[in-house]
């Protein structure tokens, strides 16, 4: 099962959140480091209890819907 770590950045769907997970990547000619940044769709049963900022991880599973493809295992983190 792979797992993500990311950054909610949204919590007003119903029992879905976007969760914007950051990568860095080797550039193949040059060698330089750069960011990308990819958008997931996760289900979780109370978006209202993730607040947007906080770090969660996040899992593979079945086909949810249209997008989603990966649900909340980890809460996140208190701040």
């Amino acid at each position: 099962m792979r797992t993500k770590t990311g950054v909610i950045t949204s919590n007003k769907m119903m029992k879905t959140i976007v969760v914007t997970v950051t990568t860095d990547k080797l550039h193949p000619k040059y060698k330089k480091r750069f960011k990308v940044s990819k958008k997931f769709y996760a289900h979780c049963e109370d978006s209202s209890k993730y607040p947007e900022g906080s770090t969660v991880t996040i899992a593979e599973t079945r086909p949810l819907s249209k997008l989603k493809r990966w649900k909340v295992i980890e809460t996140p983190e208190a701040k």
